[in-house]
């Protein structure tokens, strides 16, 4: 994709949705740090139906610590791996109490030293909290850029790297949520709509998809809730 359709792109997702933000609920950075272990191999809307209960008891890495592995299991049983995920966010909390005086470093290589923090959970933990211009590349992320030409790559990493490398300074920031919220709501991995899409005239992907009988076209991305 040409800069100048890469700016168009971005762009036109921002000004749909100026303020872009994680679909994921928190209250603090220690709480958005546990929700994005927790959404791993998992959906946003599950984690924060097991989280709603949980994050209104436990606010601090040491609340979570006094809770116990056995007491979050009984809040996030519902979710995928949570036995595993327990076990982590447990560990990296006692790791949060104990080296850094319950505070969540700032810094990406800090970050995935923690257990169950890989580099997309320290990417999106350093863009959502500090705001840093981080790439977390996640499922839709990697369709979206290989399918629109956005990005192109075949593994996260390269993706990352290109969406690093060719975004441009005034979308930097908001890029890894418009082009999250555009994978899961518009270009779908088993059927995009195209029909609705904001940038289809920018995307490389054909055929694109028609619109179904009585739909119109270019709805535009969805805001996160």
């Amino acid at each position: 994709m040409k800069k100048a359709d890469i700016f168009e792109f971005y762009r036109r997702l921002a000004e749909l949705n100026p303020s872009p933000e994680t679909e994921l609920q928190f209250g603090n950075t220690y709480q958005l740090l546990v929700a994005v272990v927790l959404s791993a191999q998992a959906t946003d809307v599950g984690v924060n139906k097991a989280t709603r209960l949980l994050f209104e008891a436990v606010k601090t890495p040491q609340q979570m610590v006094d809770l116990g592995e056995e007491g979050l299991k009984q809040h996030i049983k519902t979710i995928g791996l949570f036995n595993a995920k327990a076990k982590n966010v447990i560990a990296l909390s006692e790791i949060l109490v104990r080296d850094f005086g319950g505070e969540v470093p700032a810094d990406r290589d800090t970050l995935v030293e923690l257990p169950g923090v890989g580099r997309k959970t320290a990417n999106v933990v350093m863009n959502c909290a500090f705001g840093a211009e981080t790439f977390a590349v996640d499922t839709h992320i990697f369709r979206v850029g290989n399918r629109t030409g956005l990005a192109p790559g075949k593994t996260v990493l390269a993706v990352e790297k290109k969406l690093e490398k060719e975004t441009p300074a005034p979308f930097r920031v908001g890029a890894h949520h418009w082009l999250i919220l555009h994978g899961r709501y518009i270009c779908k991995a088993r059927t995009p709509e195209c029909w609705r899409c904001p940038v289809d005239d920018l995307c490389r992907y054909k055929p694109k998809t028609p619109a179904p009988k009585g739909k119109r076209t270019n709805a535009g991305l969805p805001s996160a809730a």
